[in-house]
């Protein structure tokens, strides 16, 4: 189940939708925030396996999915605006906040700057430092880690299957255990433009602008919340490099164990684990966890 919803915020409208089963059931309402070239149909794989245990208020950030007409301020601190206003919509004072890859450090940054707004949070292979980052030049370092996302953004398909074949083939998913129904609905959220020139509605310059608002000091550090941190063993491409290593989120948490959580998800890469079925179920269980404590 869905129901969209349009929160106001500065210049225009965000998209958002409610997501899961318990839309209707008075469950806890989790705000969700996705990824730097993802929509809120990251998801969907997570709120089928919540069941009726919360539902998902899932976010298009503004430059991706239905939040591609607000102006183009991006950085982490205007998402932080954004999602303030969005539980402000929501007449929720405070929420548990969970955030895959970008949405991880847009989640942190919120829990840092408004701690009484966040109940818990639930951090997905994103928030803390990416390896290689530091001490480089970051337009290049965004450029190179980024590469194969910006060449997605740049091409073009004569129809919505060819766009939906062409995920089903990627790296990161082709073999995995994403349903390809769910794939096929992101493919086709993703989608504007006119046959045969479709393409990706999220432009590389929001993208960029984005990544480069993550060099820096990270924010997780930093947290005051409870925090539980999953992290997948491989990368982006279902290579053998992890965006967020465990030894690097096990001394994160380790920093804080009263209050911070290291959770590997294993045979995940860093698609998977939020849109398979096994690292769905795991952030899912997570989620729970969080809503209940």
């Amino acid at each position: 189940m869905s129901e969209r919803v349009d929160v106001a915020v500065d210049g225009g409208r965000l998209a958002a939708d409610r997501f899961g089963a318990a839309t209707a059931t008075g469950a806890p309402l989790v705000l969700a925030i996705h990824g730097i070239t993802s929509t809120s149909r990251t998801w969907l794989a997570t709120a089928r396996a919540l069941g009726d245990r919360a539902t998902l208020m899932a976010v298009d950030l503004r430059g991706r999915g239905r939040s591609i007409e607000l102006a183009p301020v991006v950085g982490l601190d205007a998402h932080v605006r954004d999602m303030v206003a969005v539980l402000d919509a929501a007449g929720l004072e405070r929420a548990v906040v969970t955030g895959h890859s970008l949405g991880a450090y847009v989640a942190a940054r919120m829990a840092v700057r408004h701690p009484h707004r966040v109940e818990r949070l639930v951090l997905v292979d994103g928030g803390l430092t990416i390896p290689g980052s530091a001490g480089g030049e970051p337009a290049r370092f965004v450029q190179d880690f980024l590469g194969p996302t910006f060449a997605r953004l740049e091409m073009t398909f004569p129809t919505v299957a060819a766009y939906q074949a062409w995920w089903a083939q990627h790296p990161a998913v082709a073999a995995s255990d994403v349903d390809r129904v769910d794939l096929d609905a992101y493919a086709a959220y993703d989608l504007v433009g006119e046959a045969p020139r479709l393409h990706s509605g999220i432009t590389p310059q929001v993208v960029r602008d984005d990544g480069l608002d993550l060099f820096g000091e990270p924010d997780a550090p930093r947290l005051t919340v409870p925090a539980t941190f999953l992290c997948a063993p491989r990368g982006m491409v279902d290579d053998p490099h992890p965006m967020q290593p465990l030894d690097d989120v096990q001394a994160w948490a380790d920093g804080d164990p009263e209050r911070r959580r290291a959770v590997l998800v294993p045979d995940t890469n860093h698609y998977t684990i939020a849109w398979g079925a096994h690292g769905a179920a795991a952030v899912a269980d997570a989620i729970a966890m969080a809503v209940t404590a």
